[in-house]
């Protein structure tokens, strides 16, 4: 994902209008890897989000909304500590690289004023966040310790003198011309988007791809051309920040015109908000789960073995009737049988046009021993069906459940996981931990918000589908969930909404269940009177009555929406 050098400067012009005066209000650690900022500026706030997440490093503001720790971590008390209260000075950019630099002005414990520094590096995986004193020289602390030993050219611990980033020894497009580009690059040697990348500071391989692009097969002068273009577009701030929508997603604030699905945005921040929403908790919660998807799947693998086991059984067992009716026959033929025979054609009284049929026999065995044999071939096959029969209704319950709880997972948010955790626990899928307990909480399923204001919960796993299902809400309240599929449980907190707000729930029903990237999910709705839970049914099942059905296709930006409507 392309946040590259010319996309930090698009982001540091933008902040600079935006938050660049503003007052710092509230410091959160919502994760390890992430620190929000709330600015107030211009009678408005804004949440500065910085993430070092080794996938997702980024800087931008946001209007998602984070869960934060009961206790916050050690890293956000200090940042409260020299930053709370603090006027933004100044936000700046080392040239093209990934490296911004904010200046805060503030008073200590007795009233003297301060000056901090709060140092972004966008580097991937060695990404970081660290406070400065206020001469910029020595490391207060940072996200993301580097000892000595990790690392010798720079160590990033408290205390430590701070070193900037080791340079990278490449042209500027802010500083240089064209023309020096153009003597970096190899012609006879192909490859020309990899060379710009190596020539060129803050180019990433994307947007370096749409620079040859743009040049074609031309010679250097087209080159030339091409690159005095581009440099004119990133000094003078000619961006249109675009996120495009191919196989796979990418964005940019440079046009690029090889890709057409674009979908362009008023702001960098705007953008990348709307890129980034949600793919880092994703990421994090796939993680924290990683122990928890295995096993599920290992189980649905040992249901589907099991179901395909018992269906081949009662595909024998249809045999049962058969070897009855041979049974039957030898009997009422015993006289004509004789010790020695190997078969023995009789008339088939079973069949209406009285035809023969040959039995076959075993030639060691008595006439009677004979019929005996396939007496105890029916029963068994008469008693495997009916076991049978038995195991693969009990495997595709067990089936049906662990695929919803695979579709909680998928879905789930950071503090949904210990709920699922603690369920597979409780269902005998984990062993339970012999260390001390958490607390017990109460389910939090997620709240939305119509558009006309109605409050609408949808549970993210089976502790708070029941709870919200049958605890929160009341007897005349609407009810939703996606047809036969597994999913959230959506509860309308009123017994009189109107269309829209159903249609927007069963937005939300639609979108978190197993089809939520699916076309035209089925939606059922009915009021919560009429939804049961069966005596003994596993978390999360019910059954209901009196519904109506509606025909949902997703809409991710309606969901955020909603979500932001709080």
């Amino acid at each position: 994902m392309p946040f590259d050098g010319i996309v930090t400067r698009a982001v540091t012009n933008e902040l600079q209008h935006d938050i660049v005066g503003g007052r710092i209000n509230k410091i959160y650690q919502p994760t390890k890897t992430e620190v929000v900022l709330t600015v107030r500026n211009n009678r408005k706030n804004y949440s500065l989000l910085l993430s070092i997440h080794p996938s997702y490093a980024r800087f931008h503001l946001t209007k998602d909304t984070y869960r934060n720790p009961d206790e916050p971590p050690m890293f956000c008390m200090l940042l409260r500590k020299h930053l709370s209260g603090a006027i933004i000075e100044d936000i700046t950019q080392t040239d093209l690289e990934r490296v911004v630099t904010i200046d805060f002005r503030g008073v200590d414990e007795i009233g003297v004023h301060v000056n901090k520094t709060l140092v972004i590096e966008i580097m991937g995986r060695h990404s970081n966040v660290i406070l400065l004193n206020e001469d910029k020289s020595t490391i207060i602390n940072c996200l993301k310790h580097v000892p000595p030993f990790q690392n010798r050219y720079r160590s990033l611990v408290p205390g430590a003198p701070y070193i900037e980033p080791p340079p990278q020894d490449k042209l500027s497009l802010l500083t240089d011309d064209s023309e020096s580009f153009i003597k970096k690059l190899d012609f006879n040697q192909g490859k020309m988007d990899r060379q710009i990348v190596q020539a060129a500071s803050g180019v990433s391989p994307f947007i370096a791809k749409e620079i040859v692009h743009r040049a074609g097969l031309g010679s250097a002068k087209v080159y030339e051309k091409e690159l005095k273009q581009f440099q004119s577009e990133v000094k003078q701030y000619d961006f249109q920040p675009t996120i495009y929508r191919e196989e796979k997603e990418d964005f940019h604030v440079i046009p690029i015109s090889y890709l057409t699905n674009g979908e362009a945005y008023s702001s960098t921040n705007e953008m990348l908000d709307g890129f980034y929403s949600n793919k880092a908790e994703r990421d994090r919660v796939k993680q924290q789960a990683k122990d928890l998807d295995r096993i599920v799947k290992n189980e649905l693998s040992k249901n589907e073995r099991k179901i395909n086991i018992h269906e081949k059984t009662l595909s024998k067992s249809k045999q049962a009737a058969k070897y009855q009716k041979l049974g039957e026959l030898l009997t009422a033929n015993l006289h004509a049988v004789k010790r020695g025979d190997e078969s023995i054609t009789v008339v088939d009284y079973y069949d209406p046009e009285q035809s023969e049929i040959t039995i076959t026999l075993q030639s060691d065995k008595t006439p009677s021993e004979n019929a005996q044999r396939y007496f105890t071939r029916y029963r068994k096959l008469e008693a495997s069906q009916a076991n049978a029969k038995r195991e693969l209704r009990k495997a595709k319950l067990e089936l049906n459940y662990l695929e919803q709880i695979a579709q909680q997972i998928e879905t789930g948010r950071d503090e949904d996981i210990e709920d699922i955790r603690e369920e597979l626990q409780e269902q005998g899928y984990i062993r339970k931990q012999t260390k001390k307990r958490r607390k017990r909480k109460k389910p939090t399923p997620e709240q939305f918000t119509a558009s006309d204001g109605t409050i609408i919960y949808v549970g993210h796993n089976n502790k708070q589908n029941d709870y919200v299902t049958h605890r929160m809400a009341h007897r005349n309240d609407i009810w939703l969930h996606a047809l036969d599929i597994p999913g959230s449980h959506v509860v309308i907190k009123s017994n009189n909404p109107s269309e829209e707000t159903i249609y927007e729930a069963a937005q939300l029903a639609a979108y978190f269940s197993k089809a939520g990237q699916s076309a035209s999910v089925p939606v059922d709705y009915t009021e919560v009177r009429h939804v049961k839970k069966p005596s003994g049914a596993k978390p999360g099942f019910v059954i209901y009555t009196d519904q109506k059905n509606l025909s949902i296709t997703p809409d991710p930006a309606l969901i955020q929406q909603l979500r932001k409507n709080k």
